[in-house]
């Protein structure tokens, strides 16, 4: 029989809940650690419809990388994802900042889905760069990225050169831009401020916004395969969910 407690504890063993940030909140969230759990809803975020979802199918818990409550919550009120998985007897896990850094975690699948050969990390796993197997011009890269990643509206800073090395920080890693430029000819990341990009641009650096949502959901999705390896008595379903964030 597989527990609450036994995922979390194979997530801490891969993503140690340690090493996440002070001002996260990755654990276990909602629910009885000892509950049995035969089925598993995965997401990026846990929204309403993704807690509909799991009721729908009688899952037992959510997974997502994006934690749903961040700061102390004064009040649960009706109609809200977390008032939803309490009433409907569902467990709920996340794993954030632990898992953007792990071996396995978000930055080590966003580099495979942009085939990133001979990587290694830096700025304490937030960054990691690597090697693409054949220089490529940066508009052309940055339609590979488009593919590779199933965005839109994909925004980027040219550059004559031609891209070979490239750093990855999925979600929100702009903190990191300069320092990772200092190891590679662009840095891919999820949010981007214009003033940031401009800076980059002044700069000589090549530089490309993928999107947030985009750069950490399929990376945290393709954690699935690792726990159905571990966990073979349990059923991991992916939520239908797009991104809420439209472009045209």
């Amino acid at each position: 029989m597989t527990t609450v407690k036994n995922i979390y504890d194979y997530i801490n063993s891969v993503a140690p809940y340690e090493s996440q940030e002070e001002w996260d909140n990755s654990g276990h969230l909602v629910g009885d650690f000892r509950k049995e759990v035969k089925k598993v809803v995965m997401s990026l975020d846990c929204t309403k419809a993704v807690v509909n979802f799991a009721k729908d199918i009688n899952a037992d818990l959510v997974l997502t990388h994006h934690p749903l409550i961040f700061g102390g919550l004064k009040n649960v009120m009706s109609d809200t994802a977390v008032y939803n998985l309490i009433n409907s007897n569902i467990a709920y896990l996340c794993a954030h900042t632990n898992f953007d850094k792990a071996e396995c975690g978000i930055n080590t699948n966003l580099a495979k889905l942009l085939g990133l050969n001979d990587t290694y990390t830096m700025c304490d796993g937030f960054v990691l760069v690597g090697s693409l197997d054949s220089p490529m011009s940066m508009d052309d890269f940055a339609e590979y990225i488009e593919q590779q990643l199933g965005t839109a509206g994909i925004r980027y800073i040219d550059t004559d050169k031609l891209i070979k090395t490239v750093a990855v920080g999925g979600g929100a890693c702009s903190e990191f831009m300069f320092d990772a430029l200092q190891k590679a000819d662009c840095f891919v990341t999820g949010d981007l401020k214009y003033h940031e990009m401009l800076d980059a641009s002044e700069a000589g650096f090549a530089v490309v916004s993928a999107g947030h949502f985009e750069t950490e959901n399929l990376p945290f999705l393709m954690f699935k395969e690792n726990l159905e390896q571990i966990f073979t008595d349990v059923e991991f379903v992916v939520a239908p969910r797009e991104n809420p964030v439209k472009t045209i």
